[in-house]
C-alpha cells in the first residue's frame, strides 16, 4: 500500500493531481482547499496518501499532513462514507473545525457536502464522537459558515475566505461583523 509520495506536479486541476515519483505519474485525488494550497507544477511536492482499493477501482487520496489522513480515514470508517464523500466533508472545512463539530454535534458543517444529508451528518456524529479525544477547541461555529457562505458568494474562493476566517478576532461575535471585517482585510 502507498502511504506517502514527494516528487513533481506535473498537473493540477480542481479535483486531482498528477504527481511525478521517479518517472511514474500517480493521479491523487485531494480536497479542494488542499489542491489550492499546494505548489506550483513543475514544483516538488509531498503528500500523506490514502490508496484505496475495492473490486472495481483503485484510487489516491492526497493530504498535506498525517493528522489530515487520519481524519479522512476516520470519516470513511462511518457506514455510508465513502472516499467521495469523505473528500468532500474534508474540503468543506479544516480537520480541526471538522472535530470541534463532532464534539459539539453540530450536523450543520457536515450537510453542506453534496450527497450528505441530515441522517448521515448525524451518524457521522453519532458513529465518531467517542473516537475524537479532547474536548472543543476554539475553531469554526455555525455562524462562521454563514460568513463562508457571504465571502464565497461574493466571489472569494473557500481559500481565501477560510484564511480571513482565520485572522478574524474572536471578539467579532456576529456574522455580519466577521464579514465586514473579512471584507476590510481580504486584499491586503
Amino acid at each position: 500500500m502507498i502511504a506517502y509520495l514527494h516528487g513533481i506536479i506535473k498537473i493540477k486541476t480542481d479535483k486531482f493531481l498528477v504527481l511525478e515519483v521517479n518517472n511514474i505519474g500517480y493521479k491523487i485525488f485531494a480536497p479542494q482547499n488542499v489542491l489550492e494550497s499546494l505548489n506550483s507544477e513543475g514544483e516538488e511536492q509531498e503528500l500523506f496518501i490514502h490508496h484505496y482499493v475495492s473490486e472495481d477501482r483503485e484510487e489516491l487520496y492526497g493530504f498535506l499532513n498525517f493528522q489530515d489522513l487520519e481524519f479522512f480515514e476516520l470519516l470513511m470508517s462511518v457506514s455510508g462514507i465513502g472516499p467521495k464523500s469523505a473528500l468532500g466533508v474534508m474540503a468543506i472545512a479544516s480537520t480541526e473545525d471538522l472535530r470541534n463539530a463532532i464534539l459539539s454535534e453540530d450536523t450543520s458543517i457536515f450537510t453542506k457536502v453534496s450527497g450528505v444529508g441530515q441522517k448521515t451528518a448525524e451518524r457521522i456524529i453519532l458513529e465518531l464522537k467517542n473516537k475524537i479525544p479532547g474536548g472543543v477547541t476554539p475553531g469554526i461555529v455555525s455562524q462562521d459558515l454563514e460568513v463562508l457562505d457571504a465571502l464565497i458568494k461574493l466571489g472569494y474562493s473557500q481559500k481565501e475566505a477560510r484564511e480571513a476566517l482565520r485572522q478574524a478576532p474572536r471578539d467579532l461575535i456576529l456574522a455580519s461583523e466577521r464579514v465586514k471585517w473579512a471584507l476590510q482585510n481580504l486584499g491586503k
